[in-house]
């Protein structure tokens, strides 16, 4: 990490490893500006974009586990406009339509099989369509929803695996449907305020802006700069105009690790002084319970079973659960991985990884849009990050194992 943060390379990380219950490596590298005059904090806050679908999908199941949510159920039943769903295939221009042979389910919306236009070959009437009605513009969540049910799907739901944000707004939306709060103070209350996540959220207050990470991409002509998107020209302001479930959220290392650090014990931390570098607490003992020990085994494990592989769209040896990718090949997996390991990146070059097999939490945020394909674009780090953080891990439980 100190060499990929050298001039020339990225301008700063963050990365922190939780082993057995305990923050065991925490580190700052670089800088948090583009200019490079101020130097990385380990309180630095991110963009972490789809890293927020993991919390939404949690705010589901804590609805669900109320009894107020069905997760097998039709989304109609609780959001009427998305009944009565078509199909569009053919040309974009003159799309053909057809009924969708089932409804969507809340299940469909958690494992991204709702059928929504995901870029996926023969996608490209439904995405015209959608564009049209242009969900992204709504003021609010209900405003998308409203939106996104006056185009149709690109797939029958339940038949294909088709990433895109737009399920997971859904779920925001729901989440509000169901509980009668807004997403954002839902989250806040069941969620982030149990868990001590001072620093999450869908906006940074005006004090604490001035930890923000720059964001950077990188140039035509090689070179970072800054990007150019709104989030960059005012840093902590809301991402987008709703509460975006999908990718709206700010957070910190130390937030975002007690997040996973809750999800890799079973729906609470079981010893809240692991967690005394975030100095949030010292007290010894488990914290508050936010989801039951079932909801968190069936959120990590693969969910698209009913598809043939049961795999995503993008790794061969990776199903989903609910909000986030289950290893379930390691062999066939592009990065080293063991079995069961569960997690998803963000757009910004945040990644991090549960792994329930070595009793690991690993995350490193950085602040960087990857530009495929141009010159001067800095490497991919999450395979070497989590090759050496796994090894430093595994080493460590050897060296323990032989201790007397």
């Amino acid at each position: 990490m100190t060499q990929a943060t050298r001039p020339g390379g990225y301008v700063g990380a963050v990365t922190l490893i939780v082993h057995e219950g305990r923050i065991v490596d925490f580190r700052a590298y670089g800088h948090r500006d583009l200019a490079r005059r101020a130097p990385m904090r380990r309180d630095t806050i991110f963009r972490i974009y789809s890293m927020s679908k993991t919390a939404t999908s949690a705010a589901v199941m804590q609805l669900a586990e109320r009894g107020l949510i069905d997760v097998e159920a039709p989304v109609q039943r609780y959001l009427p406009e998305l009944a009565h769903r078509q199909v569009a295939s053919g040309d974009a221009q003159a799309p053909t339509l057809r009924p969708a042979r089932r409804a969507i389910t809340v299940r469909h919306l958690l494992t991204h099989t709702a059928g929504f236009a995901a870029g996926l070959p023969g996608d490209d009437a439904a995405a015209a369509l959608t564009r049209r009605h242009d969900p992204h513009a709504a003021r609010d969540l209900a405003g998308f929803v409203a939106r996104l049910a006056r185009a149709p799907l690109a797939a029958d739901p339940g038949t294909r695996f088709g990433y895109d944000g737009a399920a997971t707004e859904v779920l925001a939306r729901l989440v509000e449907a169901v509980s009668g709060q807004r997403f954002e103070a839902y989250l806040r209350e069941h969620l982030f305020a149990p868990l001590r996540m001072r620093d999450t959220g869908f906006a940074v207050p005006a004090a604490a802006r001035g930890r923000i990470a720059d964001l950077t991409i990188t140039g035509d002509d090689g070179r970072l700069r800054l990007d150019d998107g709104p989030s960059q020209r005012e840093p902590g302001a809301p991402l987008n105009a709703y509460a975006s479930g999908a990718g709206g959220l700010y957070s910190t290392a130390c937030d975002y690790a007690r997040f996973a650090q809750m999800l890799l014990d079973g729906g609470r931390i079981a010893d809240e002084s692991g967690f005394a570098e975030c100095g949030s607490t010292r007290h010894s003992g488990p914290g508050p319970r936010v989801l039951r020990a079932d909801t968190v085994a069936a959120m990590l494990r693969n969910q698209l079973t009913m598809l043939d592989p049961p795999v995503h769209q993008y790794d061969a040896g990776e199903g989903f659960g609910y909000g986030g990718a289950v290893v379930i090949d390691p062999a066939r997996r592009s990065v080293p991985a063991s079995l069961g390991q569960f997690g998803w990146p963000g757009a910004a070059s945040t990644t991090y990884v549960i792994d329930p097999k070595r009793k690991t939490v690993a995350l490193a945020l950085l602040q960087h849009l990857p530009r495929a394909g141009v010159a001067g674009d800095p490497p991919r780090l999450s395979k070497d990050f989590y090759r050496l953080a796994f090894a430093a891990t595994d080493a460590a439980g050897r060296a323990a194992a032989r201790s007397p």
